[in-house]
C-alpha cells in the first residue's frame, strides 16, 4: 500500500500529468520553505556554537568563526584565548559535523525511497548500516586484543575505516543478491537486505558478549550515535562525499521522478532502469556508509526529513533533495544541542533524542496531509 502511494504521489508531481493549480502551490511553498531554511541555518548554526556548558554570547561566536575564516577583517578581531578555542576547535566541528552526516543520511534515505519504491525505506533497510556497525564493533572488541593477523589489520583501520569497509562490503552482497536474470530488483534489495541487516545484528550482539563493561558503554553509545570526537580532520571527508552527492542526485531529478512511475514507464522514457538504480544504490550507501563511519548509527533522519518535505512540497525530487538535505542537516545540529545540554553533565547518544524529538512532529504533519507526499 505505501508503494501504491507513493508511486501515486509522483504521478501526480510528474510532467506528464500536469495539474497546474497544485504545481503552482507546491512550488510557492518550496520557495517558502527554502527561504526559511536558508535565514533559519546560519541561526541555528550560530545558537548550536553558542550554547553548552560554557554558554557564549552570539556577538563572540560570530566574530571568532568570521576571524577564522576572512582573517581580522571587517571590523571584526580574533580574540585568541579559551573562548575562542571552544569556539572554534571544539564546538564549530562538531556542529558542522552534526549538519554534515544530518543531511547526509536525509539525502540517503529519499534516495532509497526512490530505489525500492517504498516510503517506509531509510538509509538502513539495505544492511549497510548493520554492516558499518559489525565493522566497528570488530576494531572496539577484537583489535584491542592487539597481535598481529585479523586484529593488527583491524587496528590498522580504525574505527571509522573498518565502518566504511563493512558499509561496502555489505552492498556489494545486497548488490549481488539483489540481481535476477541481470536486472536489479527493488523487492530482491529489500528482501536481502533485511535478511543480511538481521545477520550482521547478531554478529555484532555477538561481539558485544565478549567486552568489558566499560568497552561495551562506549560501543552502545556509539551505535546510537554521537559527534563528540569531531574535528576539522575529520569534517573534510564527509562534507566533500555529502555535497558531491547531493548536487549529482539534484542534477538527475527528472530521472528519479520517472523512475518513481514505475520500470516500464521509466524504461519508455529513456532510462536504463536497473544501471539508474545500481547508481543510486551505490550513491546512497557511499553517503551511509560516510557517515555511519564518522558519527555511528544515527537513525530515524533519513526516515522523517524526506517525508516531511514531501508532506510539504510535494515528491519532484528536484525541489525534494535540495530541502531535504537542509532539514535533516539543522534537525540533527538541533537533536545534537539537546544531547549535550537536557540531562548535563550527562551526553545523550543521538538516536534517543532524534526519536524523542522527531516523532510526535512528523506525526502532527502525517496528520495534517497526505502520506503519499501531497498536502
Amino acid at each position: 500500500m505505501g508503494e501504491a502511494l507513493y508511486a501515486n504521489s509522483a504521478v501526480a508531481s510528474s510532467p506528464a500529468h500536469p495539474a497546474p493549480r497544485a504545481a503552482v502551490s507546491e512550488q510557492t511553498r518550496f520557495r517558502l520553505v527554502l527561504s526559511v531554511l536558508i535565514v533559519a541555518t546560519p541561526l541555528i548554526l550560530a545558537v548550536a556554537i553558542s550554547v553548552g556548558a560554557v554558554r557564549l554570547p552570539l556577538r563572540e561566536v560570530w566574530s571568532s568563526v568570521v576571524a577564522h575564516v576572512v582573517g581580522p577583517a571587517f571590523g571584526v578581531d580574533s580574540r585568541p584565548g579559551a573562548d575562542d578555542e571552544i569556539i572554534w576547535q571544539v564546538r564549530t566541528p562538531r556542529v558542522l559535523l552534526a549538519f554534515v552526516v544530518g543531511a547526509g543520511l536525509a539525502v540517503a534515505g529519499a534516495t532509497l525511497q526512490v530505489v525500492v519504491r517504498n516510503p517506509l525505506a531509510d538509509p538502513y533497510v539495505l544492511g549497510v548500516s548493520s554492516g558499518a556497525s559489525l565493522g566497528a564493533a570488530a576494531v572496539l572488541t577484537l583489535a584491542g586484543a592487539g597481535g598481529s593477523g585479523a586484529a593488527g589489520w583491524l587496528s590498522t583501520l580504525g574505527v571509522s575505516g573498518a565502518a566504511f569497509a563493512g558499509a561496502v562490503l555489505t552492498l556489494g552482497a545486497v548488490l549481488v543478491l539483489g540481481r535476477r536474470a541481470g536486472r536489479v530488483e527493488p523487492t530482491r534489495l529489500l528482501l536481502a537486505g533485511v535478511a543480511l541487516g538481521y545477520l550482521l545484528q547478531a554478529a555484532t550482539s555477538f561481539l558485544q558478549l565478549r567486552v568489558s563493561s566499560n568497552q561495551l558503554a562506549h560501543l552502545l553509545f556509539w551505535l546510537l550515535g554521537m559527534v563528540s570526537g569531531a574535528d576539522w580532520h575529520k569534517l573534510g571527508p564527509p562534507a566533500a562525499i555529502v555535497t558531491v552527492c547531493t548536487c549529482w542526485l539534484i542534477l538527475r531529478g527528472r530521472t528519479l521522478n520517472a523512475l518513481l512511475l514505475g520500470d516500464d514507464m521509466a524504461a519508455s522514457a529513456g532510462v536504463a532502469v536497473s544501471a539508474l538504480r545500481t547508481e543510486l544504490l551505490v550513491i546512497a550507501a557511499l553517503l551511509t556508509g560516510t557517515v555511519i563511519a564518522v558519527a555511528g548509527g544515527v537513525q530515524f533522519v533519513g526516515l522523517i526529513a524526506p517525508h516531511c518535505v514531501r508532506l510539504l512540497v510535494g515528491a519532484d525530487h528536484r525541489r525534494l533533495l535540495p530541502l531535504t538535505a537542509l532539514l535533516g542537516g539543522n534537525f540533527l545540529v538541533l537533536a545534537d544541542l539537546a544531547a549535550r545540554t537536557v540531562t548535563q553533565p550527562l551526553e545523550l547518544p543521538l538516536t534517543i533524542v532524534t526519536a524523542v524529538a522527531g516523532v510526535p512532529f512528523f506525526l502532527v504533519l502525517l496528520r495534517r496531509g497526505n502520506p503519499g507526499g501531497t498536502s
